[in-house]
């Protein structure tokens, strides 16, 4: 193996390691939400993430193989939907929405994470197909941290009001 597709596996081992932790948390986010669309959210998040994986290992095995990316296997697109990611029903109980506000706050920066190395790898790309591998999969975490921030910027207010978190 060369000293480039050593780099290049290196980098999808370090992807994978992403997804699986990001599955893992958006799994664990998924069962601890005590808001209903929550659980639905975060439960598709984590088979997103485990999504990823699977492309990641599959390309990471073909590189194996064959020292190419295989791209005659697609990514599968996300099924994120537009709107709110908790139902309506957690501003009525905003004060005690600790979990929830963490979550999107940790989700977003996974997300800003992964969207960033995604970026820098398609920056070092060798081929266009590569370049065009990641930088797809850096517009879709970062159009899950878009849907994170958004989520949170609804409620950011009402809950720290709720809790009294004011500037001193």
């Amino acid at each position: 193996m060369n000293k480039e597709t050593g780099k290049v596996l290196n980098g999808l081992k370090t992807a994978m390691e992403a997804e699986l932790t990001g599955h893992q948390f958006y799994k664990a986010a998924s069962k601890n939400t005590k808001d209903p669309k929550g659980k639905e959210t975060f439960s598709r998040m984590a088979d997103e993430e485990m999504g990823h994986f699977n492309y990641l290992r599959h390309q990471y095995q073909s590189i194996l193989r064959s020292g190419k990316y295989d791209f005659t296997k697609k990514l599968l697109k996300s099924r994120r939907e537009s709107g709110p990611i908790f139902s309506k029903e957690i501003q009525n109980r905003i004060k005690t929405s600790h979990f929830e506000v963490s979550a999107l706050t940790i989700g977003m920066k996974l997300e800003m994470e992964a969207a960033g190395f995604y970026r820098r790898c398609a920056a070092k790309a060798a081929s266009p197909a590569a370049k065009k591998f990641y930088t797809e999969l850096a517009e879709w975490e970062q159009g899950h941290y878009d849907s994170f921030k958004s989520q949170l910027d609804l409620l950011k207010e009402e809950y720290f009001a709720a809790n009294h978190f004011v500037p001193m």
